[in-house]
């Protein structure tokens, strides 16, 4: 592959769900405000966000095909963070208990060298199971999911939070929506499926971090 792909994000979550595609990329954590708007919708959020992630490394940068990417769980009407601790994840599944859970999660696309950008929102909905404390409390105890919007993983035992899921790919709940991004390469000439390079690992650039997903 002759163009320098970079994943805008200092996930590991992000890295280890780009790496199922094969193609040498990357790892650099974008530094932007995260902070919504007044009067913001989380899909406009998650597309926002997105966008100035990838366009946040563009000037240092500037010959390569940069990925941003950033999700919002909506419950309700209301945004949902990342817990951050246990009190706040038990807080946070108690809400969610026997109500759908909306997962916005936008995918951005910079070409760096001539200012190219596309941007998709894919949309995940969960269906959560009616949860007691006690189940909560022991899910939580185990996973420890405190990075993670919704207080859940669902490539873990989060699956069991659930009875039913829709969308079109379930990758966006762990905060990449694949599918939607192996379109954005293609359309900018990148086919994972004949610029895949295995075996492969990721590379990082500066320090990873677990605070995003």
């Amino acid at each position: 592959m002759d163009r320098h792909l970079i994943l805008a994000s200092g996930s590991p979550y992000r890295r280890k769900q780009l790496e199922q595609l094969q193609l040498p990329f990357e790892c650099i954590p974008p530094h932007i405000d995260e902070t919504a708007l007044a009067g913001e919708r989380p899909a406009d959020l998650a597309r926002r966000l997105a966008e100035e992630k990838a366009r946040a490394l563009a000037d240092t940068c500037p010959d390569a095909l940069i990925i941003g990417s950033d999700q919002v769980a909506e419950c309700g009407g209301r945004a949902l963070g990342k817990p951050g601790n246990s009190e706040s994840a038990l807080e946070q599944l108690k809400r969610c208990s026997g109500r759908q859970v909306h997962f916005h999660t936008g995918i951005s696309l910079l070409d760096s060298r001539s200012g190219r950008q596309r941007t998709e929102v894919e949309i995940f909905t969960v269906h959560f199971r009616r949860l007691g404390d006690a189940q909560i409390r022991h899910y939580i105890a185990l996973e420890e999911p405190y990075d993670c919007a919704g207080s859940f993983k669902v490539e873990g035992l989060g699956i069991t939070l659930f009875e039913k899921m829709e969308g079109s790919d379930i990758n966006s709940l762990i905060g990449l929506p694949l599918i939607r991004l192996i379109d954005l390469l293609q359309a900018f000439g990148v086919d994972p499926l004949t610029h895949a390079e295995a075996p492969f690992q990721g590379t990082s650039g500066g320090q990873r971090s677990s605070s995003e997903k």
